[in-house]
């Protein structure tokens, strides 16, 4: 038999049980406590139950299977008027953010060589505006390449690739070193294979191109689309063109040189640069035999052409950041601008194909060569240091993403 015995407001109750009497005190404010602590709990578990929910959203908003936030869209190229739109974008790789992010993983990704050492940022180093500071390119096993390694600098506007020109296209160019013995010398299905076991790579080329298929030809567009986006345009020469930088004495003296062919009969003096070098872009994809030589060991273009006025004609490079290009020409002969300079002051060599701008050039009435004065060739290299582009060089967007993509 249970009953209550008796009640009070502290609810110390009794209660009889099989006809004892049982006593059970119960302290009101203490129970109250503990539900106003359960209550508190229940809401804590709430918040870190939401908390957690709201982690497990943003990791999915964060990967696509096991790949990081991946930009998506089209790729708005950003650059100065004066540089023309007469751009170069196949219609079959129209660029894009997610193109360009796979793109510029690619380009700095060792897999894609024989050695798992080399890639195409090896080479093409930002900090030398994507030079090498080499006479020639080291590739895999210590392999030799044939020629300098070029800036990759304002390609947007490039419609010929390689000293001779022989790629029609980025597409096309950046075929030749992956594959090349001398260079990253691996055969594009082995470089497929390798990207294929990655965890990285499928989920991101199922981004870009719709499915996870990893293709040579999908390795090389993307790369091509990141290579689009080097675009150096904030040198002091060009903050001066925008009326954003006062050049100095010797900077104003040395474009002035540039700018001018020489006229001695008139006293006019001048380096004759801008048959070549003219524009904004100080670059106008021409192909020249620059007179280094009077027989060229390298045939140039004329090893596709068959020609005899090809023999040692190169492809003129831009002179966007050249003073962070050393060493200069096809074959890296030339260690500083004061050497290149000198060059073209004094020792071109006659040939059948050197090219008609370098000859009769003379700031001498009669003169067979350029003759600059000493304080000349010292301020047309003061205007050529105007063309760094410092913000260029340290640009995050073009830095090796590799660091924080381990995989």
């Amino acid at each position: 038999m249970l009953r209550q015995a008796q009640h009070n407001p502290f609810f110390n109750s009794s209660w009889i049980v099989n006809g004892t009497k049982t006593i059970c005190k119960i302290n009101v404010k203490d129970n109250q406590q503990a539900q106003h602590k359960l209550s508190i709990s229940q809401r804590k578990g709430k918040v870190w139950a939401i908390f957690f929910l709201l982690l497990v959203v943003a990791g999915l908003t964060a990967y696509t299977g096991t790949n990081p936030v991946v930009p998506m869209g089209d790729y708005v190229f950003n650059y100065p008027a004066n540089f023309g739109n007469r751009i170069n974008v196949p219609a079959n790789n129209p660029t894009t953010l997610q193109g360009v992010y796979l793109g510029r993983l690619l380009f700095y990704e060792p897999k894609l060589s024989a050695t798992n050492t080399i890639s195409c940022g090896s080479c093409h180093q930002q900090s030398k505006a994507f030079t090498d500071g080499r006479t020639l390119s080291v590739g895999v096993n210590n392999g030799l390449a044939t020629r300098n390694s070029m800036s990759l600098a304002n390609l947007l506007w490039t419609r010929k690739f390689f000293w001779d020109g022989r790629a029609a296209s980025l597409e096309e160019q950046a075929t030749f070193p992956l594959t090349n013995p001398h260079e990253m010398g691996q055969a594009v299905d082995v470089s497929v294979q390798k990207l294929s076991k990655t965890k990285l790579y499928p989920g991101l080329f199922k981004i870009v191109y719709g499915d996870s298929i990893i293709t040579g030809e999908r390795i090389v567009k993307a790369i091509a689309q990141f290579e689009r986006t080097l675009i150096s345009a904030n040198s002091r020469y060009d903050q001066y063109l925008r009326n954003a930088y006062q050049p100095t004495d010797d900077e104003l003296k040395g474009m002035e040189l540039f700018n001018r062919g020489p006229d001695p009969e008139k006293g006019i003096r001048g380096a004759n640069c801008t048959h070549c070098h003219g524009g904004p872009k100080t670059y106008l994809e021409l192909f020249h035999n620059n007179g280094l030589d009077s027989i060229s060991k390298d045939e140039g273009m004329a090893e596709f052409t068959g020609l005899a006025t090809d023999r040692g004609r190169f492809k003129v490079p831009t002179l966007r950041n050249i003073a962070l290009t050393a060493p200069y020409m096809h074959d890296g002969r030339f260690k500083t601008l004061d050497e290149v300079v000198d060059h073209y002051s004094e020792h071109i060599k006659q040939s059948v194909s050197l090219s008609a701008f370098l000859q009769g050039e003379s700031n001498e009435v009669g003169g067979k060569s350029l003759k600059l004065l000493p304080k000349e060739k010292k301020q047309l290299i003061a205007f050529l240091n105007m063309l760094t582009d410092s913000t260029f060089i340290t640009d995050k967007r073009f830095a090796d993403p590799h660091q924080s993509t381990k995989n």
